[in-house]
């Protein structure tokens, strides 16, 4: 997402960096349930089939988790949590050096990762590999390095009494992913889970279960115990829902939809009041002021809409844009646009690829025709590339108004809707008029200016003249209906953690 050890700048591979080749026949291995550190058929025998987006050919069917499946992974993950068990036994410094070696067998086994990220999503192979790659290996080695350095406060109290906090582990811990960045978001929670001593049971989404499984044969290999990491594949409404409203399941994560989301947070209030930490969608505000470096931020704004098909919940699909400027901007970002290579995600000069389904690619057509017909100037795109199944030709449109649907909903795919503004009150106010409040940039020279945007503007995060910079360090979130808690950083510990509170009562007798 951000620029990796000066490999990817803006979403694009460096072609002075030495390119990967991925496995274009590689075979899948893993396709069973992952519990106990071991591979199971479903309960009920169903399977399920993952397709490649690109080809609209079926890869390989999958074992099709439900509550049964969940439930024997609850108890797989609930033995490994019990007091005196390995994994409860093992110091926080071992913790560590386990989530280094689960990096490094990601660093060994790279380009099949990416190969099947590919294979699965339809994402270019080489921002699955320099980007989705790169992020899971630096998150699991941040997370290994907080392992032995989460730590209580002593707290001043009365004379005769000592107080202090622990943070302990929450117990089992649930994590329901999605099909835009499988493995990426999967190490998001998966990696913070473990640093902190929990373990875990995690549903991949039913689209892109591939680099999610293969995970599994990697926890066994570094040595997890048993237990500690459970892979159920299945459907949202069947082994999602079982995760969401399991009483033994301390804490949940997940990354998707606004709406399921909100059935997620009524599932676990419903059940044992669970610690739910969501995030979700966006329509996220790129600000670019008269005195932005514009070749900056039509690359940027460019990016930050196109990338991964537009399928991010980052991207920028509000451009703003001060009308000094409007006109040129406009036509440089058409410019863009029309020189976007789609095509095969191996190939290695393709930067856009198919969307993810039929569903999603309706959708988005669907937008699109709602845009031209809400009075939207249709500069570019528009169309899906015939004979190509799944695959949108980058869409630019012009004289946007704030109440047309693509102003206003989430599209998930490669379109860019351009506003103007006339005034920086003018255009926080818009800015700030939706439901969701995830991500947004502004694009100037004035410090002033950008600071002043960067508190006005109510979203978790704010970028200034950059783009999807997303840091394992930095905690992501979002405001309202973008989301609760945070992702990544020291933050995230606090997601994983319980503190508790120790109060001792001394001896008044002198020594």
């Amino acid at each position: 997402m951000a620029a990796v050890n000066g490999a990817v700048e803006n979403g694009q591979p460096d072609r002075k960096v030495p390119l990967p080749r991925p496995l274009r026949n590689l075979e899948v291995k893993y396709t069973k349930i992952f519990i106990n550190n071991e591979w199971h058929e479903s309960t009920s025998g169903k399977k399920f089939p993952t397709y490649n987006p690109s080809t609209l050919e079926k890869i390989c069917d999958i074992e099709e988790g439900d509550k049964p499946d969940v439930d024997n992974a609850v108890e797989a993950a609930k033995a490994a949590f019990q007091r005196g068990s390995p994994w409860r036994q093992m110091d926080a410094l071992s913790r560590g050096r386990l989530l280094h070696k689960l990096a490094d067998l990601l660093e060994r086994d790279r380009v099949i990762l990416a190969t099947l990220e590919t294979m699965d999503t339809g994402k270019p192979f080489l921002q699955a590999y320099f980007i989705d790659l790169e992020g899971c290996i630096k998150t699991l080695r941040y997370y290994a390095g907080w392992a032995d350095k989460i730590q209580g406060r002593t707290i001043p109290v009365d004379e005769n009494f000592v107080c202090f906090t622990r943070h302990e582990p929450m117990g089992v811990c649930g994590a329901i992913t999605p099909w835009n960045f499988p493995l990426l978001m999967l190490v998001w929670k998966m990696a913070p889970a473990l640093c902190c001593g929990n373990t875990l049971v995690i549903k991949p989404a039913e689209q892109t279960p591939l680099t999610s499984l293969y995970i599994g044969s990697l926890i066994k290999e570094v040595g997890f115990p048993p237990g500690v990491v459970n892979i159920v594949p299945g459907y949202g409404p069947t082994a999602g829902a079982a995760i969401s409203t399991h009483h033994s399941i301390d804490k949940i994560a997940f990354t998707g939809s606004t709406k399921v989301g909100k059935l997620i947070k009524e599932a676990a209030s419903k059940s044992n009041l669970k610690r739910v930490t969501l995030e979700l969608g966006g329509k996220n505000p790129c600000i670019v002021c008269a005195d932005a470096d514009l070749d900056l931020a039509v690359e940027c704004a460019h990016q930050g809409v196109f990338f991964n098909q537009g399928q991010c919940c980052t991207a920028a699909s509000r451009v703003f844009v001060e009308e000094q400027i409007y006109p040129e901007f406009v036509k440089r970002s058409v410019e863009f646009a029309k020189k976007r290579l789609v095509g095969d995600p191996f190939d290695a000069r393709t930067e856009q690829g198919p969307q993810i389904d039929q569903n999603q690619f309706d959708k988005i057509l669907e937008l699109i025709e709602s845009g031209k017909k809400e009075g939207a100037k249709l500069e570019c795109g528009g169309l899906a590339i015939e004979d190509r199944g799944l695959f949108i030709k980058p869409t630019v449109f012009s004289e946007v108004t704030d109440n047309m649907r693509i102003a206003k909903e989430e599209i998930f795919g490669p379109v860019q809707p351009i506003m103007k503004f006339k005034s920086i009150e003018e255009v926080i106010k818009r800015a700030n008029s939706t439901e969701y409040g995830l991500t947004a940039a502004v694009f100037t020279k004035n410090l002033d200016r950008a600071l002043t945007l960067a508190s006005a503007l109510q979203s978790g995060t704010v970028w200034i003249n950059c783009y999807n910079a997303l840091y394992a360090q930095a905690p992501f979130g979002g405001f309202k209906m973008s989301g609760n808690g945070r992702e990544l950083g020291e933050y995230a510990l606090a997601e994983y953690t319980e503190v508790k509170t120790v109060t001792i009562k001394l001896s008044q007798k002198s020594s």
